[in-house]
């Protein structure tokens, strides 16, 4: 197992490629809004850990307290997300990354670490089983399936903030909120605009663009929600396939 990782750092951020989606010369729209994003959040602490290869495998978290993510704890570490992908899957990066991180916790003295998960896999959710080997635990769940999971160092927990609980907004047309912490995100926004457009479908897409807002998501979050006729539905990034199935309800 090759075992050269690095951090990104506001100096080195310009330089380095961000695992999910690489280029090598032509600029994707995705990945430079989320170096952007970026640049504004490793000042407070975020950490994006990757192999120093051509490769996606990285864990990308951040303090609980900055993390735009509508949970709520002290002194705890959120787990974006730790994607191993390709050939390089089963070489033991997804171990040493999340083993980095507990370390990382434990130096600094933090209570833990948490992370979303659900009772069935989502596919743009962290493999939850993977976590729940390294001691994870459900500390919070919601009445559609989705839970917090936490590595407590010191007993304590964290949970979800009360307004995930709503399920709801008022809003009876296709809204999706979204940041650009994920650089799939750019692609799905063009994507869901282009097929409203297309099917004259009435959409709100509503950018998080500050931590509070974050906050107060009437929904669980980690960097994309999906709500129809008032109701959630989903954290999965969706293709037009997925997008005909929620308007047919």
């Amino acid at each position: 197992m090759d075992t050269d990782f690095v951090n990104l750092t506001t100096e080195n951020l310009a330089d380095e490629h961000l695992c999910c989606i690489i280029r090598t010369k032509k600029l994707h729209p995705g990945v430079e809004a989320k170096r952007q994003w970026l640049s504004d959040r490793l000042n407070e602490g975020h950490v994006f850990r990757k192999l120093n290869a051509k490769a996606t495998v990285f864990i990308e978290y951040a303090p609980l307290e900055t993390a735009w993510v509508p949970v709520v704890g002290d002194n705890y570490y959120y787990i974006y997300c730790l994607w191993i992908l390709g050939s390089d899957k089963g070489k033991g990066y997804g171990k040493a990354l999340m083993e980095y991180c507990l370390a990382d916790a434990k130096e600094k003295g933090k209570s833990g670490i948490c992370m979303l998960g659900a009772k069935k896999q989502k596919s743009f959710l962290s493999d939850q089983s993977f976590a729940k080997k390294f001691g994870f635990e459900v500390v919070d769940t919601t009445d559609n399936g989705y839970e917090l999971l936490a590595l407590s160092l010191d007993g304590t927990t964290p949970k979800f903030a009360q307004n995930v609980k709503n399920q709801g907004i008022e809003n009876k047309e296709l809204t999706i909120y979204y940041d650009m912490q994920c650089p799939y995100v750019w692609q799905s926004v063009e994507l869901v605009k282009q097929y409203c457009e297309t099917n004259d479908v009435p959409v709100s897409l509503i950018q998080v663009d500050t931590l509070q807002k974050a906050k107060e998501l009437p929904c669980v979050f980690n960097n994309w929600a999906v709500f129809y006729k008032g109701n959630f539905e989903t954290v999965n990034l969706p293709d037009a396939a997925y997008l005909k199935r929620i308007l047919k309800k």
